[in-house]
């Protein structure tokens, strides 16, 4: 089968962007070296047109300039047809990766769609409605269990409230009172003597030497009584 058919060659794979960039590139680089060696020698030969009289030595240098100067312009045209390869190959490079990046960005958005779908598979709108529903639910049941809970077991219910009204302006007036007396009796209340001589109502004592009347013009002692008579002596 082989010696019929022959067998098939193997191909190279197709240059990439990247690799006929890099090769033209490299030509490039070939070609601006040659210029620059047309230049040196270029810049030799206008010494020498200007080192040499008038004549055929002069013209003869003159031919030599312009053939070197064609030369410059064909590699010179050269280099700018090379430039342009390149900067063509770069913009196919830079649409290049930008399918690239879109392309996985393009796989990322459909795994995130796909995990997405699996998950909102799990959650329904209507399944957190009736969670939702059921918490307030449970919340009402709690506030009527606290209220249930703290309610007093000693108050009647059948209470008047005018009567309790009544029994707080009462209970307000007597507070006022003792606020103003200070609820403790003057006997019991502190920085105050007991005024005992006005709750016995007891004369008040002399404050001075007060004369006693005399009568019958009766000399007096230092303690005002009556002075005993002295006995006269005679001789």
């Amino acid at each position: 089968m082989q010696r019929i058919f022959g067998v098939k060659k193997n191909r190279d794979p197709p240059p990439s962007v990247q690799d006929a960039s890099d090769r033209i590139n490299k030509r490039g680089e070939t070609v601006d070296d040659k210029i620059k060696r047309l230049d040196a020698e270029l810049a030799r030969y206008k010494e020498q047109i200007k080192k040499t009289r008038p004549g055929p030595a002069q013209e003869a240098v003159k031919a030599r300039a312009m053939r070197v100067l064609k030369q410059k312009r064909m590699y010179e045209g050269q280099r700018d047809m090379l430039y342009n390869q390149t900067f063509n190959l770069d913009q196919v490079a830079f649409a290049s990766e930008g399918i690239k990046d879109a392309q996985q960005t393009m796989s990322a958005l459909k795994s995130a769609n796909k995990e997405l779908k699996g998950m909102m598979k799990s959650v329904k709108i209507q399944d957190i409605d009736n969670l939702q529903d059921e918490m307030m639910d449970l919340m009402d049941v709690s506030s009527e269990i606290q209220e249930s809970l703290g309610r007093s077991y000693s108050v009647p219910e059948d209470i008047d409230e005018d009567e309790l009204m009544g029994e707080l302006d009462a209970l307000e007036a007597d507070m006022g009172l003792e606020t103003e007396s200070d609820g403790v009796p003057s006997y019991l209340q502190p920085d105050k003597e007991p005024d005992l001589e006005g709750e016995l109502n007891l004369p008040s004592a002399p404050s001075g030497h007060t004369p006693v009347p005399t009568t019958n013009n009766q000399a007096e002692d230092e303690f005002g009584l009556p002075a005993a008579p002295r006995a006269s002596i005679r001789g």
